[in-house]
């Protein structure tokens, strides 16, 4: 299923809500997991064609953000480079990147101390097309989440806050 990149937001957010998920209070992670890995599976009209292009990616991301209040969060980002924006006849066009950022916050915890002092904060961004070679992806990057006790634990707490943003980070 191919949707406008521009409409991606509303999609996801109701990705979510079949899996049973409020984009501002989540109480599921997995379950907010399952619905970001059913979105990552669907092609997007509007990204960047170009061969071997960082066109459509993604990235878990974990630590202690002052935007989030200083709480510590857990968030799984998509990343897309759009390529349907701006004057194409200008000789340093490029596309715009855009990110689709679900984040949960979580109050200080004991289980969850150290997720802001952990030696790597994210999975790095990965950008396998759609379909079996983004499930072996995803299945990694699950894997590679779950070695850390404190992203663990996060992924098993209920966050005190969450959101749905989706912005040029261009």
């Amino acid at each position: 299923m191919h949707i406008p990149w521009r409409t991606s937001v509303d999609v996801f957010a109701q990705i979510l809500r079949r899996h049973g998920v409020e984009q501002d209070s989540v109480t599921d992670v997995e379950a907010a997991w399952v619905g970001f890995t059913e979105f990552l599976q669907l092609d997007i009209d509007g990204i960047d064609s170009t061969p071997d292009s960082d066109a459509d990616g993604f990235i878990i991301q974990w630590g202690r953000r002052s935007w989030s209040d200083n709480r510590l969060i857990l968030t799984f980002t998509r990343q897309l480079a759009i390529a349907d924006v701006g004057d194409h006849d200008d000789p340093y066009w490029q596309p715009e990147l855009w990110q689709l950022d679900f984040e949960m916050a979580f109050d200080d915890e004991p289980d969850l101390i150290g997720l802001d002092n952990l030696d790597v904060h994210d999975t790095g961004f990965r950008f396998p097309p759609t379909g079996p070679l983004r499930t072996a992806a995803l299945a990694d990057t699950w894997a590679e989440t779950q070695r850390h006790a404190p992203v663990r634990a996060a992924w098993i707490a209920t966050p005190a806050s969450s959101g749905l943003f989706f912005e040029c980070v261009c």
